[in-house]
């Protein structure tokens, strides 16, 4: 296959990009990890940042869009908002392969730029804030000790437990859903939904479907809350926005929508990651069981080494402006790969190892960078410790119930992780 580099190795920095591009010549967007070694991004991510940092793709869709794979390049496109934007309506956006498509109709803050995307989210800001996080630590740990003792109690001799349907998708659904206020009963319906926008091999008319069955149901619960107000985060818009004028019923839709996907999916799969991870390197799992004081940077470096977000974020680029030493034009995309800024060894030394004690591991761009940068990463980050924490603890002898390659992970998704994680302990 010809890879990137191969497909710009004759074209000089700078030139323009108006010069007709024959996408057949160019690679899709890399996604498979090296074989035998499912941690690590794709292989062809290391060769492009020392050839070709910033280089060109195809799309399904026959348009083609810059790659980005070195971490100062992707900072530099992640912080200026004003040349490159999040608005999917933009010329040259690469929507095709685009997480999710749109979370809910009506437009999600995440694909807005200022000043529209600084008012939505505003309304919000406080709700994920450090200090009210710190505050539902101790729910977040009765959940995580409820599905443990679960776990505890099945019968493991014939059937090992899938961690991810036991424990690691649950754990951050109950939690969403209790700050949004979903019923509990609702949750396999929005877990379904959520896995079929994320897929990267639905047809069009099963994502569509998905999509009009995800706004139908959040319309439902907008208006059951408009009607009869809670206390939860969508309640508080409704009363403090919408009762103002400042929110209409089709944005709280689409907030309900990107707070109750982010909220969930993303730190289900890195659970899974992070609990695999530790299973095969028994000193480190050890370490933390030791000193539950490394937890927290041990959390920031599987964000780092993992990097669970592999097609994105994108932009559109404004006005023309040279990144890496290649001169990009206003109307063209760009994809950001965040799992090679993470591995980039200019930022981070000895990338490819997981190392808990490393220094500056938070300088990581897993949560994305700049205004866009995750609203909800205090709440991830403090899943992932407690869920891991209490792993550590409670099952110490616990491994993978069948050989890593036996383990379906989510090549097809948008968002890596692990369809299934069988253990026993």
């Amino acid at each position: 296959m010809t890879s990137a580099a191969d497909a710009l190795a004759d074209v000089p920095a700078g030139t323009p990009v108006d010069v007709p591009v024959d996408i057949t010549t160019l690679p899709p967007l890399p996604v498979e990890p090296p074989r035998g070694c499912p941690f690590d991004p794709p292989a062809e991510f290391a060769r492009l940042r020392t050839e070709t940092p910033v280089s060109r793709i195809s799309l399904a869709d026959g348009n083609w869009a810059w790659l980005l794979t070195r971490y100062a390049d992707i900072r530099a496109v992640l912080g200026d908002h004003a040349r490159f934007s999040s608005d999917p309506s933009r010329p040259g956006f690469p929507r095709d392969g685009m997480a999710g498509g749109a979370a809910a109709e009506g437009g999600t803050f995440i694909r807005m730029d200022p000043p529209e995307h600084t008012r939505m989210r505003r309304m919000v800001t406080r709700e994920f804030m450090v200090k009210r996080i710190d505050a539902l630590r101790p729910r977040i740990q009765q959940l995580t000790d409820e599905l443990c003792d679960a776990m505890a109690a099945t019968e493991r001799s014939a059937h090992p437990v899938d961690l991810v349907h036991a424990l690691a998708l649950p754990l951050p659904s109950l939690v969403i859903g209790l700050l949004l206020g979903v019923p509990e009963e609702d949750h396999p319906l929005f877990q379904r939904l959520t896995a079929t926008l994320l897929s990267r091999t639905a047809t069009a008319g099963e994502t569509g479907a998905a999509r009009r069955d995800l706004v139908a149901y959040l319309d439902s619960l907008v208006t059951a809350k408009e009607q009869a107000p809670a206390d939860d985060i969508l309640s508080r818009l409704i009363v403090e926005q919408q009762a103002d004028g400042k929110l209409t019923h089709r944005e709280l839709i689409g907030f309900a929508g990107i707070l109750l996907v982010a909220g969930h999916e993303t730190t289900a799969n890195m659970i899974g990651l992070s609990a695999l991870t530790l299973m095969r390197d028994p000193a480190t799992a050890e370490r933390l069981r030791r000193d539950p004081a490394l937890l927290p940077g041990a959390v920031e470096e599987l964000l780092r080494f993992h990097s669970i977000i592999r097609s994105g974020p994108r932009r559109a680029v404004l006005e023309d402006v040279e990144i890496g030493g290649r001169l990009l034009r206003a109307g063209e995309g760009v994809v950001c790969a965040l799992p090679s800024a993470n591995r980039d060894p200019e930022m981070f030394g000895d990338p490819d190892t997981l190392d808990v004690s490393r220094a500056h591991a938070q300088r990581h761009v897993a949560f994305g960078y700049g205004i866009h940068q995750c609203l909800g990463q205090a709440l991830a980050r403090a899943e992932l410790q407690v869920v891991i924490g209490t792993l550590l603890r409670r099952f110490p002898t616990m491994r993978p119930a069948v050989p890593l390659d036996a383990i379906p992970f989510r090549t097809d998704m948008a968002i890596y992780g692990c369809h299934t994680l069988p253990v026993t302990w």
